[in-house]
């Protein structure tokens, strides 16, 4: 695929270049309270606007119904966008209609638009190639150029991740460039001891990856509530802990597998449990009981690591050359169950290897708890792409840029 900087060198000065962004951060109410997305396209937009191009900038956020809905608007985003470009941003309040076309003939050169979320328009997700093909024809008549840097979107066959770029000249920015590099170097040629930590609530959205990881890994941490379901498949009593009871079968499956290619497939040896789910609110002391991993009490719930099993994950990424983690060992957004999220990205700060956090809640816990993010190797932007990019699967919106 041609990168931005192919596109620099031919000179963008005057054109209208279309930014597929990924501005998809969390909200409280109108307050972003994590920017690391925003942040992440800013090394593209300012190069571009540094060379004289009238950038459009265009994301999704949130699950919206094809119809405009203010609580998923994008005035904060790129209100937060300008203030990280030190630069005034225009903003049209739609995406394809009379705001945006107004907003973007009056770009000058240098200067930046946001458009108004992708997704109030039915055509950006429809499942219908000709109604996404209508709605990306009327994207493509904002721009002279698209730029894809919205890597949190590219496993999504949408208008403007899969069918944009083949109305318009087409370029990968900064973001996807790095973000497809870092991934290779889990794909191809992997340095070992390769370790994966695999965190979260549901087994079953990460069954998949653990079939192609079980030809490729060394290691495999198990956390989050998808161990509970693993802990079952050995026949432990796992109370009221979170259970998906359906996929027993094939994590029983993946046990054996292990257990015949060598791959270490590492369980939790004790667990924090509670009487009921923490109030997420309140986050008052919920007073956490540790017990071993085959004696969860009825009516308990598993919520964190424990202190052996944290122990337990750090030996094993202490001689790791390459990690790749993707999901929360624990509730970890409530202080009671945070400490096994936090000894895991200790451990992978203190790994001499090239470490790569794989988007969504992990990239999410190493802010929230305070971690410095020049400390890891590569935070991604993308916890779904990159899964699917690892289960070996085509990614439309990296499809759609190759030439």
């Amino acid at each position: 695929m041609k990168t931005i900087d192919e596109l620099l060198s031919e000179g963008v000065a005057g054109k209208r270049v279309f930014v597929r962004a990924d501005l998809n951060v969390p909200l409280d109410g109108t307050t972003i309270t994590d920017d690391g997305r925003i942040r992440a396209v800013v090394p593209t937009v300012k190069a571009l606007a540094d060379a004289g191009a009238r950038v459009v900038v265009a994301s999704h956020l949130g699950r919206p119904k094809g119809a405009p809905d203010p609580a998923f608007s994008l005035a904060p985003a790129a209100a937060r966008l300008g203030e990280l470009l030190g630069a005034d941003v225009a903003f049209a309040t739609d995406t394809v209609g009379e705001s945006a076309t107004s907003t973007v003939a009056g770009l000058t050169d240098g200067r930046v638009a946001v458009v108004e979320n992708l997704r109030f328009n039915a055509g950006e997700t429809s499942k219908d190639d000709a109604e996404r093909g209508e709605f990306a024809g009327r994207l493509a008549a904002l721009a002279d150029v698209y730029v894809g840097d919205g890597f949190g979107a590219v496993h999504r066959k949408h208008a403007s991740v899969f069918d944009l770029p083949a109305r318009l000249p087409h370029y990968a920015g900064y973001l996807i460039a790095t973000e497809v590099g870092v991934l290779r170097k889990l794909t191809d040629k992997v340095e070992r001891p390769y370790v994966v930590a695999l965190g979260g609530a549901k087994v079953s959205d990460k069954l998949a990856v653990i079939d192609q990881l079980l030809g490729k890994a060394d290691r495999i941490l198990i956390g989050g509530g998808m161990a509970y379901t693993f802990l079952k498949a050995k026949g432990y009593e796992v109370g009221s802990s979170l259970l998906q009871e359906d996929q027993i079968p094939a994590v029983r499956e993946y046990l054996e597998r292990a257990g015949k290619s060598g791959v270490e497939l590492v369980l939790p040896v004790d667990t924090l449990v509670a009487a009921e789910f923490p109030d997420m609110k309140a986050k008052a002391p919920t007073h956490p009981a540790t017990v071993a991993a085959d004696a969860i009490p009825a009516g308990h719930m598993g919520l964190d690591t424990g202190p052996e099993t944290r122990k337990l994950y750090a030996s094993k990424l202490a001689d790791a050359a390459t990690v790749f983690w993707n999901g929360p060992m624990g509730v970890f957004e409530h202080p009671d169950y945070a400490e096994g999220t936090k000894a895991l990205a200790q451990a992978l700060i203190d790994s001499p290897g090239f470490t790569v956090v794989g988007g969504g809640d992990s990239a999410a816990a190493v802010r929230t708890l305070g971690f410095d993010e020049q400390a890891f190797g590569h935070i991604s932007t993308g916890g779904g792409a990159s899964l699917e990019y690892l289960e070996g699967k085509t990614l439309p919106g990296l499809a759609a840029l190759e030439d």
